[in-house]
């Protein structure tokens, strides 16, 4: 991974990188594309799991703990272990690779990441791609949900005004102006600091520099002195 100036820099893989471990037998590469699409080709030993899909329309607590034990459930089911090198991608740098990661860092896995610029990265790169599936054994995957990796509603709707909190919304600009509804009504949390998750993202779908990120964020009036809580 060339130098972004992250303060976390391991979060990210390269291509090249991912194609240097692929015989590790402790590397877990996890497809989270749309079916059809892995099956038409994807990373060597990449075994397929499409978190998008699955959402939750009750974000009470109890339901929360539920959701969150069928996800770790579901790790272990696919073969993804808790003594695994996870490594989660889709075409780019995109929202179903970020919410795989998102789950097991919340499930307390710690060596996670996701493959920078995604299969895209990979195919530029001249690596190959296969149509061979993997049918993966069944792994132990323990989960340890680490709490404040996620914030409930109540605490976000006490937060709000505070000029220390930041409720950041990611989504396109027709959910956030109400023109696309997709949840029980339209519109955004009041206040909320609006930023399309691809403004992260430069023109080939790989993460853009620190720097550039910090210019937009801070422009919009988010700095990392805050809680933000994205959504």
């Amino acid at each position: 991974m060339s130098d972004k100036g992250y303060a976390n820099p391991q979060l990210l893989v390269s291509p090249e990188a991912l194609h240097a471990r692929l015989d590790d037998a402790l590397l877990c590469i996890v497809d989270t594309r749309p079916t059809h699409e892995y099956a038409a080709g994807h990373i060597p030993g990449a075994i397929h799991l499409d978190l998008y899909g699955i959402s939750l329309n009750n974000t009470g607590p109890e339901a929360f703990e539920a959701f969150m034990w069928m996800f770790g459930y579901l790790m272990g089911s696919r073969g993804i272990g808790s003594d695994r090198t996870i490594v989660f991608y889709e075409n780019d740098s995109g929202i179903r690779a970020a919410r795989g990661f998102w789950v097991c860092e919340y499930l307390g896995h710690e060596d996670v990441h996701v493959l920078d610029g995604g299969l895209n990265a990979w195919t530029e790169a001249g690596y190959p791609v296969t149509t061979v599936c993997p049918v993966p054994d069944r792994a132990a995957f323990k989960a340890e949900p680490v709490s404040e990796r996620h914030i409930g509603v109540e605490e976000v709707r006490d937060a709000l005004g505070r000029e220390d909190f930041v409720a950041l919304d990611t989504r396109g600009d027709d959910e956030y102006y109400a023109r696309s509804v997709r949840a029980a009504r339209g519109g955004s949390i009041p206040g909320a600091v609006h930023i399309e998750y691809v403004h992260n993202l430069d023109e080939k779908g790989a993460f853009r520099p620190a720097g550039e990120l910090r210019e937009v964020y801070e422009r919009a009036g988010v700095t990392p002195e805050q809680t933000i809580a994205c959504y």
